[in-house]
């Protein structure tokens, strides 16, 4: 067995193994908080849209508006911290959720419960439909990713290190949520499938993404972004699946009560990733960037 290596601060300053880490390392931990994070921010989004009936489109400005400010926070971070990761990702998850509601949804009597015939303030939705609006998220995720290849950046998130860097990811991981919404109702809401059968497919096309990672010549990194769109469908089948009324096939739970479990569930990983973090670091708040 051999000795673990030995870390002085000449060695973190002098040599160029070694950067500053501003975000996660992907394990298995980050995909359960991921699939949390944006379950969470599936039943968090409702909860402001509709169970408050603030609506699509003041929900979608406000919190599109706390993504930014979550994210400046996350931006001015010196080093990573688990806390405004996950919250940059939960922003994205709740803003994606109204916003693709916005774009996919109308004020017809499918997308309004109770009876109501308005929901908040302002345009009810552009009335897009799921395939149109997730035709838009894909070709506005594809300029993205284009604009990242053109820079020369890499796509190894725990290799971004420069502002530039971080910016392009964050604008993805909006948009990818955001699609990942628009796929996630479709599945349940109007391919038939329900929302045990859309979770079913998604699950078993993660595990394809599974095997796959043993095929050498097909890229981790694009393993990772296609996981991370389809994790956001995940996410949404299952929030759907606590709160919507059994009569849908639901549980029934609410927003209010399926948003404080899961709040709860993802700042108990929030506390273990900070702990395994502090266990991890370097001084310097520098970690280890091998080459394999």
């Amino acid at each position: 067995m051999e000795e673990p290596e030995v870390l002085t601060d000449l060695d973190v300053a002098s040599t160029d193994k070694y950067v500053m880490k501003k975000l996660p390392e992907v394990t298995l931990a980050f995909w359960i908080m991921k699939i949390a994070a944006t379950t969470l921010g599936e039943t968090a989004g409702d909860l402001f849209s509709q169970t408050l009936k603030l609506g699509y489109f003041l929900t979608t400005i406000a919190l599109f508006l706390l993504f930014v400010v979550t994210l400046v926070v996350q931006l001015n971070s010196k080093r990573y911290n688990p806390l405004f990761y996950w919250t940059v990702i939960l922003s994205t998850s709740m803003a994606g959720t109204t916003m693709s509601d916005f774009m996919n949804r109308d004020a017809s009597e499918k997308y309004l419960s109770n009876g109501a015939t308005s929901l908040g303030w302002g345009p009810q939705g552009l009335g897009l439909g799921y395939p149109a609006g997730a035709a838009i998220l894909i070709s506005i995720l594809i300029v993205i990713f284009a604009v990242w290849k053109f820079t020369g950046m890499t796509f190894v998130i725990r290799d971004i290190t420069t502002f530039r860097g971080e910016a392009l990811f964050w604008s993805a991981i909006l948009v990818s949520n955001t699609l990942g919404t628009s796929m996630g109702d479709f599945l349940s809401d109007s391919s038939g499938l329900g929302y045990l059968g859309g979770a079913l497919v998604v699950s078993a096309l993660l595990a394809v993404l599974l095997l796959l990672m043993r095929v050498p010549v097909v890229p981790n990194v694009l393993l990772f972004w296609i996981a991370f769109v389809l994790t956001r469908p995940l996410g949404a089948t299952a929030g759907d699946f606590l709160t919507k009324p059994s009569a849908k096939g639901g549980l029934d739970l609410g927003t209010v009560g399926s948003s404080a479990v899961l709040l709860s569930v993802l700042l108990g990983l929030m506390c273990y990733a900070h702990m395994q973090e502090r266990g991890n670091a370097v001084p310097g708040g520098k970690v280890v960037a091998r080459n394999s």
